[in-house]
């Protein structure tokens, strides 16, 4: 397919702009606010004015006078302050409707910068269930990783397990003396979460159970046989559940290398850094001081605590040095909560004052919040299980068409269930700014109007049923004429689609394509509404199969980036 309306756009204002004798990096078209005024505009008149000597609406006059603007839309309109404001003419539309229609990638160039980009995210802890806010990290960190892939980046994506710390010497110890063996076998990670619990409350009273477990951990540390053993089936049962979880999340990783893998090496890492100045000791301690950095002047990274004990930041650094040897990454993104700024904002300083040059970022989110607008919980206090959230997702999905659809076989109800009560929970969660928190609502996440995932679909599905209608697919795509206001609306629509899906990354927001996903929705059922398709007939009734073909194709590919299904019926 041809290059975007918006990248036209931008290229001849370009053109423009040298002919007016200005520069021309400064012209940006965005797509405009309010379409009662134009589908694109630009300020570059605004912009350049004062270094141009001249009053902007003046100065928007010349521009629009060099704009060629050819096939493509009306002569740019002068608004307000000196906008440029732009109007696609419906044939050049038309064309490229027609041009979407065939693009396996529905408009979205291919990056002519492609990168290696090292994605970390979920990262559950061993011995622990998945609980409700893992939803976020796990559902946002594989969108990216979709997203960036389609674009053309080189993608490895890395589960951080929480598979190392201090916990593991109580989990131990609660193996040896308190282990119900039948209740391991119906649950484990209830069982390993239960002997954490029970030997923590042990702990409180009890000094010798406290020497035992930290027994356990050295043990454990120092590649006691039996300990080591016993530590592998706590990994091997707790990624048993994970897995289970990943593939009804349709998640998947590239690695899973977990805390303990770096853990050799973290000795070593720490004399190195003081062997190089990169860090001191202070108090006994061993620390990265940043007096440069005003933010973190006062708060440094401790990589080793007095008693010789390592911290996160120095199992994060080893994972920083290990990833750039292993893969030469251009970036590594980190998706975990917004408490963690400050941790990263220390790793990335100490990652620096080490010589890496890799962009590290960290890709912050906000709270998932219960009805009563307080982290969500359990009744008991405690995290919401996420698996408990993915059954109850599918059996109200189940519920739901059942009572929508129950003449649907038994196995297509269940099929659907999965694809409409998932989906919910994943577009839930990528509609909303990451750094909001939001509140988790059954009702609002599987209603079928508003900005949801079974809206979504429920479009979808109506464009597949006038095929089902028709008899047949679209075939081969002629001529398409557009003349009618709600077709030309759905259509601007649906191009700028290749426009909005690179914007994600840029500060990355899935919901920016959640958001227009459900704005081609809303222009698809007002066209649905205003322009019979099945009862036109010609090159009428062709233009809006190409319509409606491009619709679901678009919407089934937006989607899919956001990793969220369409089901061919509801």
């Amino acid at each position: 397919m041809s290059a975007t309306p918006q990248a036209v756009l931008t290229k001849r204002l370009h053109a423009a702009l040298v002919a007016c004798g200005l520069p021309p990096e400064r012209g940006e078209v965005t797509a405009a606010a309010d379409t009662r005024f134009g589908d694109y505009q630009a300020n570059a008149a605004m912009v350049l004015a004062k270094e141009a000597k001249s009053n902007p609406r003046v100065l928007a006059a010349k521009i629009a006078d060099y704009f060629e603007a050819g096939d493509i839309c009306e002569k740019p309109e002068i608004a307000g302050p000196g906008f440029l404001n732009f109007r696609l003419k419906p044939p050049w539309v038309s064309r490229q409707l027609r041009d979407l229609a065939g693009d396996a990638r529905c408009g979205v160039p291919a990056t002519t910068n492609p990168l290696r980009i090292i994605i970390d995210f979920s990262s559950p802890n061993i011995a622990k269930p998945m609980h409700i806010g893992h939803i976020r990290s796990t559902v946002l960190g594989d969108a990216l990783a979709r997203i960036a892939r389609f674009a053309g980046h080189e993608v490895v994506t890395d589960n951080h397990l929480g598979d190392w710390g201090t916990q593991f010497g109580k989990v131990l110890y609660g193996w040896k003396h308190l282990l119900d063996r039948r209740a391991l076998e119906q649950d484990p990670i209830a069982e390993m979460t239960r002997l954490y619990r029970e030997v923590n409350t042990l702990e409180q009273t009890d000094p010798a159970v406290h020497k035992a477990a930290r027994e356990e951990l050295v043990k454990l540390q120092q590649g006691d046989a039996e300990n080591r053993a016993i530590w592998q089936q706590l990994v091997d049962l707790s990624w048993a559940e994970f897995g289970e979880i990943y593939e009804k999340l349709g998640v998947a990783f590239d690695e899973r290398l977990g805390e303990s893998f770096y853990d050799p090496v973290l000795a070593n890492l720490v004399d190195k850094l003081l062997s190089t100045g990169t860090a001191q000791v202070s108090e006994g301690a061993v620390c990265i001081f940043f007096p440069d950095v005003p933010a973190l002047a006062e708060k440094p990274c401790l990589i080793r605590k007095s008693d010789g004990g390592f911290l996160y930041a120095t199992t994060d650094l080893a994972t920083i040095e290990y990833r750039t040897e292993r893969w030469n990454p251009h970036a590594i993104w980190y998706v975990t909560g917004a408490p963690q700024q400050l941790h990263f904002q220390q790793v990335f300083a100490a990652a620096k004052r080490m010589g890496m040059g890799t962009r590290l970022d960290h890709i912050a989110f906000g709270s998932i919040l219960g009805e009563d607008h307080k982290l969500m919980k359990t009744r008991s206090g405690d995290n919401v299980p996420l698996r408990d959230v993915i059954d109850e997702a599918v059996s109200r999905a189940r519920a739901m068409i059942e009572e929508k659809n129950p003449e649907l076989p038994a196995g297509e109800k269940d099929h659907i269930a999965h694809v409409v009560g998932l989906g919910a929970v994943k577009y839930g969660e990528l509609s909303q700014h990451r750094m909001s928190d939001y509140v988790f609502s059954w009702s609002k996440m599987l209603s079928l109007q508003g900005n949801t995932a079974p809206y979504l679909q429920n479009a979808y599905v109506r464009v597949r049923s006038i095929f089902r209608k028709l008899g047949g697919e679209l075939g081969s795509v002629r001529d398409v004429v557009l003349t009618e206001p709600a077709e030309l609306a759905l259509a601007k629509k649906l191009l700028q689609f290749g426009e909005i899906v690179p914007l994600v990354l840029h500060d990355f927001r899935p919901n920016l394509l959640a958001n227009h996903l459900f704005e081609t929705a809303n222009a698809f059922h007002a066209f649905y509404e205003a322009c019979p398709v099945l009862k036109s007939e010609g090159v009428r009734q062709h233009s809006r199969l190409v319509l409606c073909e491009a619709t679901a194709r678009v919407l089934k590919q937006g989607l899919d980036l956001l990793g969220v299904q369409v089901p061919e019926r509801m």
